[in-house]
């Protein structure tokens, strides 16, 4: 009597997705058992209370393995201690990198610092986000700050270069370290109708249009300050308000081009200096310190809330903008258009993606 037996042996390291989740969130080896039990785990699979709690045991031990070798994801690819394949160890990468919206709104414009980290017992109240993960989600943070803070050229590339992140999330670690250079103000009552999603659409908006690697590609600076110099520059810009006749006729051309193609024309015509000049201004004092740090206040209280009180329409802003930056092209007595087109540009972007409730 004979018996046919196949045997296979492998060394391919085994990812259970649904732990690796329960494992970055946060949760004790308990605390994942209960949720496996809870999802119906013994029925779909067949097994038994001890196999699940070994099996969910043996994973976290995997995973607390690979996390050194996630804290630099290049060293995961050359490893060979764990046999995984790439599109796994892309998954691995990405998830642990990935983080809470919540939490980065809370954290944004905050410097990354021990002192903000002990804040997250009330961060992580407020979020939801359990506090293990709240401290790995804050490392991670910072990691990437620490790494990219000194290096020549475009953040989100270097990010990604570094921690082989997708370009979404690369761009999303650059708005985060973007605003802990700059420690703009975002914690205000009156910013709190703006999400993470918002603030990084506008830092890749400023970083596209105002970094060194925008204003001068071959200097190939870094992307997480702004450049002193185009900040200084800025100040040429006020001539648009100081001078009388350019606003008079800055005015004159805008409001002829709007004339009959906005809703609220009457109070533009109104209220056009107050607007250019906030608008103006608010370039103009970035060379302080603490007006960069009041950027986003300043185009709220003095942009957004005016325009919202004269209940103007997301397109009544987006055709006044248009206008208002291409006018100073005919203005003869006018010398810095380059300048104030690049200017322009951000702010115009800034504004549009946060005029909304």
């Amino acid at each position: 009597m004979s018996s046919d037996l196949d045997v296979f042996v492998g060394n391919t390291t085994l990812i259970d997705e649904e732990v690796y989740r329960l494992w970055l969130d946060g949760h004790s080896v308990a605390e994942a058992v209960a949720r496996r039990l809870r999802g119906g785990v013994l029925e779909r699979e067949g097994t038994s209370v001890a196999v699940l709690q070994s099996d969910t045991r043996d994973h976290y031990r995997t995973f607390q393995m690979l996390e050194r070798l996630l804290h630099a994801p290049p060293r995961l690819l050359q490893q060979l201690l764990f046999q995984i394949p790439p599109e796994r160890q892309a998954l691995l990468v990405q998830r642990y990198y990935a983080f809470d919206e919540a939490l980065a709104r809370e954290l944004l414009g905050k410097k990354l610092s021990k002192g903000t980290k002990k804040e997250l017992d009330e961060v992580s109240a407020r979020t939801g986000v359990g506090i293990r993960s709240c401290r790995r989600q804050f490392d991670n943070f910072k990691r990437v700050f620490k790494a990219v803070e000194e290096l020549r050229g475009p953040l989100a590339e270097n990010i990604q270069q570094l921690f082989l992140l997708p370009p979404p999330l690369a761009r999303d670690y650059a708005a985060i370290v973007f605003f802990a250079n700059s420690r703009f103000e975002t914690g205000k009552r009156r910013l709190q109708f703006l999400s993470f999603a918002d603030f990084a659409a506008c830092a890749q908006s400023m970083m596209g249009h105002w970094s060194q690697g925008a204003l001068a590609p071959e200097a190939a600076e870094p992307d997480g300050d702004l450049p002193k110099s185009f900040l200084q520059d800025l100040k040429e810009l006020k001539v648009l308000v100081t001078d009388k006749d350019l606003l008079d006729q800055h005015k004159s051309l805008v409001c002829s081009a709007l004339r009959g193609k906005i809703s609220v024309y009457n109070e533009l015509e109104a209220n056009f200096k107050a607007l250019s000049r906030a608008l103006v201004n608010v370039g103009g004092k970035l060379t302080h310190a603490r007006d960069v740090r009041d950027f986003f206040v300043d185009l709220v209280e003095k942009v957004i809330e005016p325009c919202r009180s004269d209940k103007w329409s997301p397109g009544d802003l987006r055709l006044f903008l248009t206008q208002y930056t291409a006018a100073p092209r005919s203005l003869p007595g006018f010398r810095h258009q380059a300048l104030w087109e690049r200017y322009m540009a951000a702010i115009t972007a800034c504004l549009l993606r946060m005029y909304h409730d």
